[in-house]
């Protein structure tokens, strides 16, 4: 069955970088876009940004563009979440999902977990 794993998040200081990896199961990367979004409590969920592997498209939120970067590697069937230039206001959870390429939520099928990111000093 169709599975998403995430990992990668934890703790680190403002200015500071994580690398979130998404292994994908039951599904090749190019049959579905992989989208990676974010949550705090009380907020709704936000896209962060979007990989379509078949013609390598990607797409950011405004406010990440330029600090986060998303690849995928079709050999491991993984994609990744390159968090640069982190910044208190990125904390939350981070979670990857499987779908139609864009950043609404609601236009992606499968979800992963979840994998907490905190940045603070």
């Amino acid at each position: 069955q169709v599975q998403l794993v995430e990992s990668g998040g934890g703790l680190v200081q403002p200015g500071g970088s994580l690398r979130l990896s998404c292994a994908a199961s039951g599904f090749t990367l190019d049959t579905y876009a992989i989208g990676w979004f974010r949550q705090v409590p009380g907020k709704e969920r936000e896209g962060v940004s979007c990989i379509s592997s078949p013609e390598g498209s990607t797409y950011y939120a405004h406010s990440v563009k330029g600090r986060f970067t998303i690849s995928g590697d079709n050999a491991k069937n993984t994609v990744y979440l390159q968090m640069n230039s982190l910044k208190p206001e990125d904390t939350a959870v981070y979670y990857c999902a499987a779908g139609d390429y864009g950043l609404n939520p609601y236009e992606y099928r499968y979800w992963g977990q979840g994998t907490q990111v905190t940045v603070s000093s």
